[in-house]
């Protein structure tokens, strides 16, 4: 059994994302079911099998999130001190080499890659690129449009 990789912020969003299933979206679902069988005839009870349905996908995603974070190696990114390395954790400021442009990436585990809060996950290809590298490194991105080549501007461990 491997352990993945999350930051101690990432384990905590899920925490919270579990405690809101468990505390109201469980318990609303439970009355919209109960409200649907006091309708009376199941089998064509639409309200009844939505909330049925909608019940199931709650408690795929408890069990889901019970599990990786059961089974998650928590890295807590605040107590790294590699220096300008680029490591699991780190938040990157990178320049694009053709057009000057400056973004910002995470690095962290693949359950909490959310590419629109620009957090990234560890086994992606700019993740892998950038990974072992420091401060002035060029790095070059092979992505499915063709290679893209950054400049390592800052690192920092928030």
């Amino acid at each position: 059994m491997s352990r993945h990789p999350l930051t101690k912020t990432g384990v905590e969003r899920l925490r919270g994302e579990l405690a809101t299933l468990k505390k109201v979206d469980r318990p609303h679902i439970i009355a919209a079911i109960a409200e649907a069988r006091a309708h009376g005839d199941l089998k064509e009870n639409a309200e009844y099998h939505a909330a049925k349905e909608q019940q199931g996908f709650i408690e795929g995603r408890i069990q889901h999130l019970e599990y990786t974070i059961s089974h998650a190696q928590i890295i807590d990114v605040a107590k790294l001190n590699p220096g300008e390395k680029v490591v699991f954790g780190a938040t990157v400021m990178l320049a694009d080499e053709e057009t000057g442009e400056e973004i910002q990436y995470q690095i962290v585990g693949d359950i909490e890659a959310d590419i629109k809060h620009n957090r990234i996950a560890v086994s992606s290809p700019i993740s892998r690129a950038l990974i072992g590298r420091q401060v002035g490194d060029v790095v070059v991105v092979r992505a499915p449009a063709g290679d893209r080549e950054y400049e390592i501007i800052d690192v920092e461990y928030v």
